[in-house]
């Protein structure tokens, strides 16, 4: 176990790197003490300006417009890669062979080719912590949702439904970026469906069938950028702007067989008008059912058979201190104040910084590894493969 200080760097200044920045900061408020200090070395990003403006927001030290310049800082020990997907390989290579830890942003790469190659670095830098950021795999309702079925308090489990549907696409007007950029499947699947089958597997383990897959495309061009753009949401160009084709999906929908038999239904979309944020799970059993939404991620709906005669039905249940994750991760640690997306970052940087720094009493659990982003994308690639033949049944290599 080491206690040197710890530095970090953040490669990208997009929603999601910002949020890996703010992450770092405040990993060591939450959890039991003992964590290396943690050094905020540096924020890089193609566009100096949104580099230097994250660095003086979050406090790092300096920004760089180059991500090799920090691969060739030897002061710096961990790296999140939060960048558009085709570049994750590339990076993370780079950073492995400089004896870096990284933690790369779902999903774990632009093709399965690039992931398998990823995959393979853990073998070749076995000293290195090289993980998948599946952030909800840190929320307490979804643990919950685990729990509940690991324990058996919902009986036999015969299906699990689950649904992740956005609005960032909605608008034709918004601005070609590397999201509409990538073959079927990388679209709204490969981004939201990524997050939505790995905590599908974190409740029910591993879906080892897709069949009935459709991959729609609803938005078949848009405008060109006109300038460098950070974070994705509330831009829009003019209409008379160049376009662009889009090259990949606007929704997907599929089902899954478990390998413990149970039934999954799945559907993701990046054009659902007025849904900025929805991600939806419930769980049916024949003792139970239970359900967690990404809008109310305060709570749970469960229904049981604790119930008195006449008086069944899905109640609410605050998340409180009962739940993984929530009892020292919060500063208010009671019913009734529930938990955001952010803090999943905050729980995932710490428990990346305990793999670091190779505690391992009382640790969080472990983040994805490189090879269960691999696995992941096998699962979305076999969804693909389905919806390009017609919805047949693609069995999980």
């Amino acid at each position: 176990m080491t206690s040197s200080p710890l530095s970090v760097a953040v490669i990208g200044t997009g929603m999601a790197g910002r949020t890996h920045a703010n992450a770092w900061s405040q990993a060591g408020t939450v959890y039991d003490l003992g964590l290396p200090p943690v050094r905020l070395a540096a924020i890089a990003d193609a566009h100096l300006p949104f580099a230097e403006d994250a660095a003086a927001r979050y406090g790092y030290e300096k920004a760089v417009g180059d991500w090799r310049d920090v691969a060739e800082d030897d002061s710096i020990d961990i790296v999140s890669i939060v960048v558009g997907n085709a570049l994750h390989r590339e990076i993370a290579e780079a950073m492995a062979a400089a004896g870096k830890h990284v933690l790369c942003e779902k999903p774990l790469a632009g093709t399965l080719e690039d992931a398998e190659a990823m995959a393979a670095l853990e073998q070749k830098h076995p000293d290195l912590v090289l993980a998948t950021g599946y952030t909800f795999r840190r929320n307490a309702g979804i643990a919950m949702l685990a729990k509940l079925a690991e324990d058996g308090a919902l009986g036999r489990i015969a299906h699990l439904d689950g649904r992740y549907w956005c609005d960032y696409g909605a608008d034709e007007n918004v601005p070609m970026a590397w999201r509409y950029k990538g073959p079927m499947g990388s679209g709204a699947l490969g981004d939201v469906g990524s997050h939505l089958v790995d905590s599908a597997e974190l409740i029910l383990g591993p879906v080892v069938e897709v069949s009935g897959a459709q991959l729609v495309q609803t938005i078949s061009e848009r405008p060109v950028a006109g300038g460098a753009v950070a974070g994705g949401r509330g831009v829009a160009a003019s209409a008379d702007a160049p376009k662009e084709v889009v090259e990949n999906d606007d929704v997907a929908t599929f089902t899954a067989r478990f390998a413990s038999g149970a039934a999954g239904t799945f559907s993701v979309s990046r054009v659902a008008h007025g849904l900025p944020n929805y991600k939806a799970l419930t769980v049916l059993g024949t003792d139970g059912t239970a359900s967690w939404s990404l809008d109310r991620t305060g709570e749970i709906q469960i229904a049981d058979a604790t119930s008195p005669q006449g008086l069944g039905g899905l109640r609410q249940v605050l998340v409180n201190p009962e739940f993984p994750y929530f009892g020292n991760g919060s500063s208010m640690a009671f019913g009734g104040v529930g938990l955001n997306q952010i803090e999943q970052f905050t729980y995932q940087a710490h428990a990346f910084l305990q793999q670091v720094a190779g505690i391992t009493e009382g640790a969080l659990p472990p983040c994805a590894s490189f090879a269960d982003g691999y696995r992941q994308m096998r699962v979305l690639d076999a969804v693909a493969r389905s919806a390009a033949s017609g919805g047949a049944a693609i069995e999980i290599s």
